[in-house]
């Protein structure tokens, strides 16, 4: 039988599987619009895991800042991972606003290392974390 601790560590581990797949992606030359996209699902994907862990209700189509601001409600540890997800959303305004030219240098690789960043932290907490939820 698979405690709830488990099914966290194992649904958090396939998101990071996900990461390195787009990680390999972007090494073969994914277009950065794309990336960007997938980059935001997949940080997406992650908090919606954390707020099932949490036990915390959410509005199905919430974006990723609206996601992060239920899980940070009472637990303000979760703010160490807000400027991450900010980050990702600035991305993509930047280039729905066809402003590449206010994008750091190698945007592609930020998008990756931000999805590790965020994927590090959720894991890290899940692991310190490991029998409070059960």
């Amino acid at each position: 039988m698979m405690t709830q601790s488990n099914e966290l560590m194992s649904a958090l581990d396939t998101t990071h599987e996900r990461i390195e797949a787009l990680a390999r992606q972007q090494d073969a030359g994914m277009a950065l619009p794309e990336l960007v996209v997938a980059g935001v699902e997949e940080a997406s994907a992650m908090l919606r895991i954390m707020l099932a862990a949490e036990r915390k209700a959410y509005v199905s189509d919430a974006g990723l800042l609206e996601l992060w601001r239920v899980l940070v409600k009472g637990a303000p540890y979760w703010n160490t991972i807000r400027d991450n997800c900010r980050e990702l959303i600035y991305y993509q305004n930047c280039l729905q606003e066809e402003r590449t030219d206010a994008l750091p240098a190698q945007p592609e690789r930020m998008v990756i290392h931000t999805l590790r960043h965020i994927y590090l932290y959720l894991r890290s907490h899940a692991e310190q974390n490991n029998g409070d939820k059960e």
